[in-house]
């Protein structure tokens, strides 16, 4: 049985790869920096062989405490926010740098970095120049690493859907940043979370690097309409441009959990989809799931339908 260990265990596609690892018979060690939260958040959810320890990827000495004895860790670790010590440069360079070279230390076999589509260390952006950058420091200081750049992810409890269905119930009208016209291809988080599974069971992918991206391309505007169709709601659509959507995310990062950050604004300002040059799914043996087959059993009347049957 392989140990591995999962940074950023208990988040969004975190707690997806957790399931699935546990699943297929591994021992999971998930790295976090509130234990006793992410304990409780797993356990919850019946995950009671998985191993919780305390770690932060800015920490050298915790970081290498946590790996040891293990066979494959993957960093899912991701800060969207800049406060109180947590910068992108912090988390997406630096720290994955020294989960890196203590992966090389510990002589640890695979090593996995999530880091997303549009990832650039040439990027004006400080959140995608920090995913670009951090790349390419874990590449060569752990040159059998795996990357994968997943896009815009979906499931319950997304940060996509979900907070546009929670604006659609705050507001009478719906901000459409950069006019709505940026293009994205959603991949469901638990065909993310096979893709990073069937990764580190095939040794064939040590050194690749993975775009995961789902079978459909939509504009910001069709999404927002089809979130509106889903709930059955008409709401005015006002395009914003993006000078003053920043403007907006620098205020709303005051708030515990921003709706909108700088980073989400800038990732809006290019189209985020798959280059059709790097392997994805397709190469992993992953049928992806579709945003019309998944969404509405977690938004609108078909999900209220589907909860009341459990």
């Amino acid at each position: 049985m392989t140990t591995v260990v999962v940074f950023g265990g208990s988040g969004f596609l975190g707690r997806r790869l957790v399931h699935r690892l546990t699943a297929e018979g591994m021992a999971v060690r998930v790295a976090v920096r509130h234990p006793d939260t992410a304990r409780i958040d797993l356990q919850s959810i019946g995950f009671d062989r998985v191993t919780v320890v305390p770690a932060d990827v800015r920490d050298q000495a915790s970081v290498a405490t946590a790996i040891a004895g293990a066979g494959a860790i993957v960093n899912a670790v991701s800060a969207y926010v800049e406060q109180s010590g947590v910068t992108f440069e912090a988390v997406h360079v630096r720290g994955a740098e020294t989960v890196a070279r203590e992966a090389i230390t510990a002589d640890v076999a695979r090593l996995v970095l999530v880091s997303g589509i549009g990832a650039d260390p040439d990027s004006p952006s400080p959140y995608i120049r920090a995913r670009g950058r951090g790349e390419v420091v874990v590449r060569e200081t752990f040159p059998g690493v795996t990357i994968v750049r997943p896009g815009a992810m979906f499931g319950r409890g997304d940060a996509l859907f979900n907070t546009l269905s929670e604006l659609v119930r705050l507001l009478p009208a719906l901000p459409l940043i950069g006019g709505g016209r940026t293009r994205l291809q959603p991949v469901f988080v638990e065909d993310v979370a096979e893709a990073v599974a069937n990764i580190l069971a095939n040794p064939g992918t040590i050194g690749r690097t993975y775009e995961l991206a789902g079978p459909e391309v939509y504009t910001l505007r069709e999404l927002v309409r089809m979130t509106l169709q889903l709930m059955g709601k008409q709401r005015l659509l006002i395009p914003v441009p993006f000078a003053a959507a920043e403007i907006q995310a620098r205020l709303f990062e005051f708030l515990p959990n921003p709706p909108l950050t700088t980073g989400q604004v800038d990732l809006l300002k290019t189209d985020n989809v798959a280059s059709r040059i790097l392997p994805g799914l397709k190469e992993l043996k992953i049928q992806p799931k579709t945003v019309e087959e998944v969404v509405p059993t977690y938004i609108g009347p078909r999900a209220m339908d589907l909860a009341s049957r459990f």
